[in-house]
């Protein structure tokens, strides 16, 4: 049975009952699950190809950014940490933390010049940032304070 959409509130119409009488009845249209201009239309190989490609392309360019940042703020940490002790800690290791954190919030900004949509970057995609930027910072920091090349 049919309701007549003159006896529902406007606030709570079904939008299947506002279409007119001569598109079928709800049982004549198959339900999706997905607005229409959302349905894509079938990619070929190549555009797919492409598209993978893209994205492949972004994520090495982020997780370079970031293994950068890290070696620097390792070298910056090392140099302006002052001189190690025998135990090799630094009397500026505080410094050396900053730097690191400041080399994980330079990203974005980095992101913003090379044309990266922060927009499609979630908690999890930062969270990698910040660890690859953590994994290269401490890695340089702790070669350089065990090492006397410097």
């Amino acid at each position: 049975m049919k309701r007549d959409p003159k006896d529902t509130p406007v606030e709570k119409q079904d939008p299947k009952d506002l279409r007119p009488d001569n598109e079928g009845s709800e049982e004549d249209q198959p339900e999706t699950t997905e607005p229409a201009e959302t349905k894509a239309v079938k990619k070929d190989p190549h555009a797919k190809r492409l598209e993978k490609k893209e994205q492949h392309i972004k994520r090495v360019k982020r997780t370079l950014i970031a293994c950068i940042m890290g070696f620097f703020a390792g070298v910056l940490s090392f140099l302006l940490g002052g001189v190690p002790d025998a135990a090799g800690v630094q009397p500026n290791t505080f410094l050396a933390i900053l730097l690191l954190m400041a080399g994980i919030v330079f990203q974005k900004h980095i992101f913003m010049l090379i044309g990266i949509d922060l927009e499609e970057l979630g908690k999890k995609d930062w969270f990698y940032q910040g660890f690859m930027t953590f994994a290269l910072w401490i890695i340089t920091w702790t070669i350089l304070l065990t090492t006397s090349i410097l």
